[in-house]
């Protein structure tokens, strides 16, 4: 049986593996992964459009993996609008980059579970395969995070490198023409981070449960020594 200290740490480990498992199932289930402002173009050039009147021109867009909305704003009042990644529109995008993304996440999430699994069955026993005991329970905290990391890292090149805000603005758009006049990562977006430091935070605590401590000897134990002893 694990000791007090490692049982009490698996346990923690284990609730971090959970929470960070629920934190990567909200982040992929919300649509503000990303918001911004939208200029539209085309209207701006129609009426020589000058800075007081710009307001008129500039809407809103949010968006997640799957789905989001836009309100356009042409001159003529703010038209909302809801839209859905797939299957269309991923088409326009960046589809293997998207993809990946969304790939990236699933297979997080699935070690994440068995992160927590593991963390469990260390902190019930010691088991006797080391891949079932803390060197285990490592590897699967480090490839949730590092799945995670490679999601955050795709999805802002997806953003930076890929436009992806422009083009989701501008799909299926024959008349006008959107311009991101800025665009910010939301609180969505953020949760991923905190479940990839999540699995740092475990990784750190595995780390820890490897430590032998030195046993404090009390001062009855001390008491107890022989002179024989003492002698050898």
């Amino acid at each position: 049986m694990p000791g007090c200290f490692k049982k009490t740490l698996f346990a923690l480990a284990s609730i971090i593996s959970f929470a960070s498992f629920l934190l990567i199932l909200v982040a992929m289930g919300t649509q503000k992964w990303m918001t911004g402002k939208i200029l539209c173009k085309t209207g701006v050039d129609l009426v020589n459009a000058t800075d007081p009147e710009l307001v008129k021109f500039i809407g809103e867009i949010y968006y997640g993996l799957f789905q989001g909305g836009k309100i356009r704003q042409c001159g003529l009042g703010g038209r909302r609008s809801k839209f859905t990644i797939f299957p269309h529109m991923v088409k326009k995008l960046n589809t293997g980059l998207h993809v990946m993304i969304v790939m990236f996440l699933c297979v997080a999430l699935f070690f994440s579970l068995v992160s927590f699994g593991f963390c469990i069955l260390n902190a019930i026993k010691v088991p006797y395969r080391a891949i079932k005991g803390p060197a285990g329970v490592c590897l699967w905290n480090f490839l949730a995070g590092g799945f995670i990391v490679l999601a955050v890292t795709s999805f802002m090149a997806a953003v930076k490198l890929h436009h992806l805000t422009e083009r989701i603005a501008n799909f299926r758009e024959n008349v006008f023409q959107f311009v991101i006049l800025e665009e910010q990562f939301e609180d969505c977006f953020w949760l991923c981070v905190a479940s990839a430091t999540a699995h740092a935070v475990n990784l750190l605590l595995l780390a820890i449960s490897g430590i032998n401590f030195p046993k404090i000897k009390t001062k009855t134990e001390e008491a107890n020594v022989a002179p024989e002893d003492i002698m050898y």
